[in-house]
């Protein structure tokens, strides 16, 4: 016989108040954790084995730097801001993650679907702001700073926007409006590291981040056709971008620059064969081929030499300023504007971020702290929007090329930010003759990983189907309407199939594997014995508000008999076999004698005298579900058939005492409850 334990009940407002007075105790050996806690660099860089890590970090942190460079530049463009914005971003994201991350592999800066949720804000309000989205807007009459870059455009902003410098043009706008979204991401991931609410990511499945990565990467694609053939075209806002955008490009692809579409050929295809010929001989590779900074150096080269802007009217990156520009803070009013826009972004920033470092952590057998993650993250958010520079995230390709070539701590990535911090005070001003459709070609190769997420669907389809249609749902919404409502479509999808799936499981009734105390599903499995007089009936879900019609409806079709239907039948018999008595008449309605009436009163289709629930699958029940239980058990007993639970687990035994399932003193519960399928048979055999 099993015996509940007796647990000792502990006052919930006691243990809150010893939390509280242990976080508000301050002492030197807890300041120094909580800051120890705070820049995990301090615990583990001491430690540092110099022999052993150095070459592997400085190998990695040059690797990465060589590739963040160009994909800083790049990744610009869909940002809508300027490439020196991007190279900031760089900068300072490795720095700060090198001082408060506690993932030792992941690579956090720019990132494509990152900059693409920038990009899509910061055009929205430009256009709100009435600017021109048009990328070669005539420069202004002035000293061409950052601070003005058109007089239509600054005129435009003085009219609409106020409070703001009333010299600040286009740029000046579009780098305010990216700090501010930054800034108030950066808070809101903050705020959740606070309140530890880093759950809210594991809303985010696998197939929504996948879906919505592929989605966003066709919105990318699309944005970067353009550039690819050298035409000039609106810049689509708002929901259907995607196709908006295909129907410009066909209705002026006779404008196609020639010489920007033969760049683009060759470029993709110097591009794709390097990264398929890498991906074949990786293993004999030291270090992946920096292809991506060979290609920029080449085709700059023959820009400039060539002379493609000024013949050919070929599109070029323009100029590149050295140095920084001294820091400003975020303008508030901007913030209000974004401040829901910074949410989503909030969301996928962090989820990347702790999906990535927890990869890395389990193939490296080490462990991260994801609320911690969650500050690392919010700060590489905060801080740098004081710098003119815009929302971060770790990024898949980048740690997979900084595992590969020898990274052992973050250190890599203080060498990654030296690489960037020479090409930001030296080497910028030699990409201004750099065509931009090279860049869309590195954008666009760069996405190869997540298109091919196509290729896989048959695959995932065979595994789940479910999990399959999240993912098309999910594509299909981040790619046709908008990225932030396809992240939001596929989390709502997601968890609606989470809720169908448990307001209609799978019930079964079960059979008794011969000469075993075992049962299973009579439907799937052969050579099973129906037990006699027994109905063994298996739910496998939880028992709440939403499926307790389905349950009853389920266990009334698998019995073939309705207690309620069969009641009323009974009762409506007895009442006109009174009348006829009350008459005299010893014949019925039906011309039968009271003898044959009473006989008829036993309906045949009972054909069991005990009712068996497995409850091996019901994980809780809410205050519906034990009413719901209560209801059959009193129903079945009208119909003098016994109701016998089997398999409960403790937190369903004690909804049901709670409940009052088994009455008052719980004295006939060791006749209602059971702790297998077979005890409960072999009781209701013996019941007379």
């Amino acid at each position: 016989i099993m015996e509940r334990k007796t647990h000792v009940k502990i006052s919930r407002k006691q243990v809150m108040l010893a939390k509280l007075r242990k976080s508000c105790s301050c002492t030197p050996q807890k300041l120094k954790n909580f800051v120890m806690d705070f820049f995990p660099v301090l615990r583990w860089l001491p430690k540092y084995q110099c022999k052993e890590y150095i070459w592997g970090d400085i190998m990695s942190g040059l690797v990465i730097g060589i590739i963040l460079v160009p994909q800083a530049i790049a990744y610009s463009l869909l940002a809508g801001l300027k490439p020196i914005y991007s190279l900031y971003t760089s900068f300072f994201a490795n720095i700060i993650y090198f001082l408060m991350g506690t993932s030792r592999h992941v690579s956090v800066g720019i990132f494509s679907l990152i900059s693409l949720m920038v990009g899509q804000v910061v055009d929205r309000e430009l256009l709100l702001a009435g600017f021109d989205l048009n990328d070669d807007a005539p420069p202004a009459l002035g000293d061409g700073s950052l601070q003005n870059d058109s007089l239509s455009n600054t005129t435009a902003f003085n009219l609409t926007i106020a409070g703001i410098n009333a010299e600040c043009g286009k740029e000046c706008y579009a780098i305010g409006i990216a700090t501010a979204l930054t800034f108030m991401a950066g808070v809101y991931q903050v705020l959740m590291g606070i309140f530890r609410l880093g759950f809210v990511s594991m809303y985010l499945s696998e197939s929504v981040l996948d879906g919505f990565a592929t989605g966003a990467s066709l919105t990318i694609l699309t944005a970067q056709v353009k550039y690819l053939i050298g035409i000039k075209i609106p810049r689509s806002q708002g929901h259907g971008m995607l196709v908006i955008t295909w129907i410009n490009i066909f209705r002026n692809i006779s404008q196609a620059n020639l010489c920007d579409v033969i760049t683009s050929a060759i470029c993709i295809v110097v591009l794709v064969t390097a990264k398929e010929l890498g991906d074949r001989y990786k293993h004999k590779l030291k270090f992946p081929l920096p292809t991506e900074l060979v290609v920029i150096v080449v085709a700059t080269l023959v820009s400039h030499y060539g002379k493609l802007n000024e013949v050919y009217a070929s599109s070029v990156s323009g100029a590149i300023p050295t140095g920084f520009i001294p820091p400003k803070v975020p303008q508030f009013n901007l913030m209000l504007r974004v401040a829901v826009d910074a949410l989503p972004l909030a969301l996928v920033s962090f989820a990347f971020t702790v999906s990535l470092s927890e990869m890395c952590a389990k193939k490296y057998a080490y462990t991260i702290r994801a609320n911690q993650e969650m500050f690392a993250v919010g700060f590489c958010n905060i801080i740098p929007s004081f710098f003119h520079s815009f929302a971060t995230s770790a990024a898949l390709a980048k740690t997979l090329v900084k595992t590969s070539t020898g990274c052992q701590t973050q250190v890599s990535g203080v060498i990654s930010a030296m690489v960037v911090l020479l090409v930001l005070l030296f080497l910028a001003p030699l990409f201004y003759s750099l065509q931009k459709c090279v860049l869309a070609c590195i954008i666009i190769v760069s996405l190869r990983g997540a298109l091919r997420k196509f290729r896989d669907v048959p695959a995932r389809y065979h595994v789940n189907k479910v999990d399959t249609f999240v993912w098309v749902i999910t594509v299909s919404a981040s790619a046709l309407v908008s990225t932030e409502i396809g992240l939001l479509v596929g989390m709502v999808f997601s968890m609606l199939c989470i809720v169908v799936r448990t307001q209609r499981p799978r019930t079964a009734l079960l059979g008794q594997i011969q000469d075993t105390g075992f049962y299973e599903d009579d439907l799937e499995y052969e050579n099973l014995t129906t037990v006699p007089k027994v109905k063994i009936f298996r739910f496998e879900g939880p028992l709440y508000y939403a499926n307790k019609n389905y349950f009853l409806k389920s266990l009334y079709r698998l019995t073939n008999l309705d207690p309620n239907l069969e009641a009323a039948r009974r009762k409506k018999y007895e009442k006109k076999e009174k009348q006829h008595l009350q008459k005299g008449n010893h014949r019925t309605a039906n011309g039968l004698g009271i003898g044959e009436t009473t006989l008829q009163l036993v309906p045949k289709q009972i054909d069991f005298q005990a009712l068996v629930v497995d409850c091996s699958s019901i994980s809780f029940l809410d205050t519906t579900g034990v009413n719901t239980l209560k209801e059959i058990l009193k129903d079945y007993k009208n119909l003098n058939i016994s109701v016998l639970l089997a398999c409960c687990n403790p937190s369903v035994i004690d909804s049901l005492k709670r409940g009052g399932y088994f009455g008052r003193d719980f004295g006939s519960m060791q006749e209602m409850l059971f702790y297998s399928i077979h005890n409960a048979v072999l009781f209701a055999k013996d019941q007379k």
